[in-house]
């Protein structure tokens, strides 16, 4: 039986300090545990997979990663560096940047603002600049423009930036929440359900997105996802949760042949409610 605290990660990045490394990671809400000994290391330019049941933890996991809440208990490293008191606004700052099962888009503001909004870690001018609308302000502003353009091109946007973001098909607003958290310059990406709502030629797409990402910005990636068409032909590398405490972790062939991940997925064998 794989060992399910053995950190698996990708040879290139085996030298290389991980992105992110949780050692003994819990939390209680009162007197339930909702997260338990979560042990996970992720390479440097890693993709890899959170899987689950609905109601495993998944998302707690992410809002410990992002500081969202504190943890009871365990470390968790952001390239080396201990992220313990860590505000929110501080881990996005270091580099965690993440999407949303449900999509947290400015949707009366254009698509240029909502980049620019998630560019707020690169400003380089001040408030006093800024009021005063001084050259360094505008010149600024120019550079933001430029890198936001830049950004929506990634993912051919470009041409939609004047357009209002919720006015958006549903596809679009998913990408769009995508160049947003790209905007931060984050070391890691969290995306929560990315493929939710999209159909399979949508999907398709994001998977290569989502690979583009990783190789032109060398950068780890770690989603939430239950298209297991999408977690099994994209990750490199899967953790699956169960009940707040991992149960297996492997390759996609080794996960979907483990019969602890079958058995929480499926119900024991012989199960009539399975």
């Amino acid at each position: 039986m794989r060992d399910v605290n053995k950190a698996i990660i990708p040879e290139r990045d085996k030298d290389k300090t991980p992105a992110i490394e949780c050692i003994g990671l819990g939390i209680d809400f009162g007197g339930l545990t909702a997260v338990d000994n979560f042990n996970f290391t992720l390479g440097r330019t890693e993709i890899a997979g959170l899987i689950g049941p609905n109601g495993a933890g998944k998302t707690t996991v992410f809002n410990l990663l992002t500081k969202v809440y504190q943890p009871t208990r365990g470390q968790m490293l952001l390239l080396g560096k201990d992220t313990k008191n860590m505000t929110i606004t501080q881990a996005n700052k270091a580099g965690i940047a993440r999407t949303f099962q449900n999509i947290r888009l400015f949707k009366d503001l254009s698509v240029m603002d909502n980049v620019l909004i998630g560019l707020h870690n690169e400003i380089r001018y001040s408030l006093a600049e800024a009021v005063l609308r001084l050259p360094s302000y505008w010149r600024a502003e120019k550079v933001a423009r430029e890198r936001a353009l830049d950004l929506l091109s990634i993912f051919d946007m470009a041409d939609m930036a004047e357009k209002q973001a919720g006015s958006l098909p549903y596809g679009a607003q998913r990408r769009l929440e995508i160049v947003r958290a790209l905007a931060t310059n984050p070391t890691l990406l969290l995306l929560d359900e990315p493929a939710a709502g999209m159909n399979p030629s949508e999907t398709g797409e994001l998977m290569e997105n989502i690979r583009k990402i990783r190789d032109m910005f060398q950068i780890s990636i770690l989603l939430i996802e239950h298209d297991m068409n999408l977690v099994m032909g994209i990750c490199e590398g899967i953790a699956v949760l169960n009940y707040g405490r991992i149960i297996a972790k492997g390759t996609p062939d080794e996960i979907k042949s483990d019969p602890n991940v079958i058995e929480a997925y499926l119900g024991k064998k012989g199960n009539s409610n399975a």
